[in-house]
């Protein structure tokens, strides 16, 4: 586990809860140097000022606001640390909200908070059983790396979670973002939520980042002189899809398939084509029969004719009596 970056407490109404606060995540980004691709030297950036061209070390470097084109204003570290900051030790809880309410938009950061010795055990469960039951998240406010800020805490496994969260005024509005007004019709969205089912998925621990594994092959083959292995192309992105449902269907087999599952799926019928072939069946049977009956009644016809004109010519050769 890191090193914590910030301890205090959590203040929860009159209790008390001394915590240290723990990055949750890890960056695993493979980082950079620029060099000089010729003779492969560091290229480094150094601090000059452009007054009077003089390299600056960090001591001599001061925050500075432009308060006009002209004019900065020298804000120092002592500055900051006079300013009255009631969140710089605490994690002060203003309210408790239902989980569902927060927007994901709002949510930066998440730390692990972690209970500071024994005293903080007891209202550290509290808080922790207290959240669970009621299904609420608390909202707090808290200073980190010179500012204050707006945060969520909940609940996660046995431990407590703070997530940083922008305030209100710096979420943009996606109105403009939203696509004209078109129709959709409730097979879609049925077909929709049918692919939504196939690829469904409980734990999505199994996804990796392919890319950084591609890197770290790139690199590694390269260190030992190697030539990288070629990478498969990409395959092209298809055309533009005309027929959502067939999309929708394609989409459902294909998703099964990757999970072996097999078998065909399909999320909307299409009744017309079938309709249309079975009245065309309809109609050649009974043409069937009529021919039959109509072929069956001429054979008679013509039998009975033969027979008729063979009689008449058998009664012609008797000799007639005197």
């Amino acid at each position: 586990m890191p090193r914590p970056i910030w301890s205090g407490a959590i203040s929860f109404g009159l209790v008390t809860i001394p915590i240290k606060v723990v990055p949750a995540t890890e960056n695993h980004n493979i980082s950079f140097r620029q060099v000089h691709l010729e003779d492969m030297g560091r290229v480094r950036y150094r601090k000059v000022c452009e007054l009077d061209g003089k390299q600056l070390s960090d001591n001599e470097i001061v925050k500075g606001y432009e308060v006009s084109k002209d004019q900065l204003v020298a804000v120092t570290d002592e500055d900051l640390a006079e300013i009255p900051l009631p969140t710089a030790k605490a994690i002060e809880i203003v309210a408790f909200v239902p989980a569902g309410s927060i927007d994901p938009v709002r949510i930066g950061d998440s730390y692990y908070l972690e209970g500071d010795g024994q005293v903080a055990a007891k209202p550290y469960k509290l808080l922790r059983q207290a959240l669970q039951r009621s299904s609420k998240v608390a909202v707090a406010k808290f200073a980190l790396r010179g500012r204050e800020r707006l945060g969520l805490l909940r609940v996660k496994d046995d431990a407590l979670v703070l997530h940083s969260m922008h305030w209100p005024d710096e979420i943009r509005s996606p109105e403009s973002l939203a696509p004209p007004a078109v129709e959709i019709d409730d097979s879609e969205v049925d077909g929709a939520i049918a692919l939504m089912d196939a690829m469904g998925e409980e734990d999505i621990s199994r996804y990796t980042d392919h890319y950084r594994e591609a890197l770290e092959e790139l690199i590694a083959a390269k260190a030992e002189g190697k030539q990288p292995a070629p990478s498969a192309e990409a395959a092209e992105p298809g055309g533009q899809v005309v027929d959502l449902m067939a999309a929708l269907n394609a989409s459902v087999t294909q998703a099964r398939q990757s999970r072996g599952e097999g078998g065909h799926a399909t999320v909307h019928e299409m009744p017309e084509p079938k309709k249309a072939a079975a009245k065309k069946t309809a109609k050649k049977t009974p043409a069937k029969k009529t021919t039959a009956k109509k072929t069956t009644a001429g054979t008679t016809a013509k039998t009975a004719a033969k027979k008729a004109t063979a009689k008449k010519a058998t009664e012609r050769r008797k000799p007639r009596a005197s």
